[in-house]
């Protein structure tokens, strides 16, 4: 049996020491200020990309992983005798699942599988992560998918922001919700359904987030003593150690992995994202 070689993207903000750990490859999309050019989470970190948003008046884009990048990198694992999984994050908020597709077609190769998670930042990353992990102690390759195929179906997000500006430079709100949300100190709780984000639910005001994230977890099919949660926050790390905390608390998880939003998905929220994943049952 070959062993396998787990590549991802950028979209899954997977901690750097659990990207070592496991040797997986990330492929990173690109991030835009103006002209100027990115490479996201290589030329740009997480602090800086932050530091950077706040004071730019430009509106920064993002771009998908090309094709040609997938195909290097999975004809380089492919030379070295391993069966390829790429772990994307989802197809309905990048085409980078695509791309890797692209490159899949190009190679006609039975020994590449390309998987879309429908989900994001590391709700997509505990997927990549289980794989790699899997992969290292020798799993076959159709264990790993049905494992991946599992957690897919399973993995949750809720996830919510302070400003809502930022979804409204990324035409994801109008600016006349935008304005009323300000106003009415209005904070939504989203997610994500069939791979695009979704309102889920609105509070009113900053306090009011962390208890009813926790609230709609339960509601939504978390579990005590659940095997992983994921937590992850842009640049409210303080935030984020409160969540930590009640997270704790309230379910006492197996695993719990915190994670910086890495430039893309920041991109769109804006610095004070906070989100919590986990798997439903």
């Amino acid at each position: 049996m070959k062993p396998i070689k787990i590549i991802g993207d950028s979209l899954s903000d997977i901690p750097k020491d659990l990207v070592v750990k496991y040797n997986i490859s990330i492929l990173p999309l690109t991030i835009r200020f103006g002209d100027e050019e990115y490479k996201d989470g290589i030329d740009l970190n997480p602090t800086q990309f932050f530091e950077k948003l706040k004071i730019s008046s430009e509106t920064p884009s993002t771009s998908q992983v090309p094709p040609h990048d997938f195909l290097v990198e999975i004809e380089t694992a492919l030379k070295n005798g391993y069966e390829v999984i790429v772990i994307n994050g989802s197809s309905g908020v990048s085409g980078t699942h695509q791309s890797a597709l692209m490159a899949k077609m190009q190679l006609d190769s039975d020994d590449v599988t390309v998987v879309d998670t429908q989900a994001l930042s590391y709700a997509c990353g505990m997927i990549v992560v289980e794989a790699a992990r899997m992969a290292q102690t020798g799993k076959s390759k159709k264990e790993i998918l049905d494992r991946i195929e599992n957690m897919k179906n399973r993995a949750d997000h809720l996830f919510s922001v302070e400003t809502l500006e930022y979804l409204k430079r990324g035409g994801r709100l109008s600016a006349a919700k935008a304005a009323i949300g300000t106003i009415l100190n209005v904070k939504p709780i989203l997610t994500i359904a069939d791979g695009k984000v979704e309102n889920l639910d609105k509070v009113r005001g900053s306090k009011k987030i962390i208890p009813r994230m926790i609230e709609l977890a339960k509601e939504r099919g978390i579990r005590k003593g659940c095997e992983i949660i994921g937590l992850a926050a842009g640049d409210n790390m303080e935030v984020l150690q409160i969540l930590k905390e009640e997270i704790i608390r309230e379910f006492e998880p197996k695993e719990l992995v915190t994670t910086n939003i890495g430039c893309t998905i920041g991109t769109h929220t804006g610095p004070d994202l906070l989100a919590l994943f986990y798997l439903k049952g």
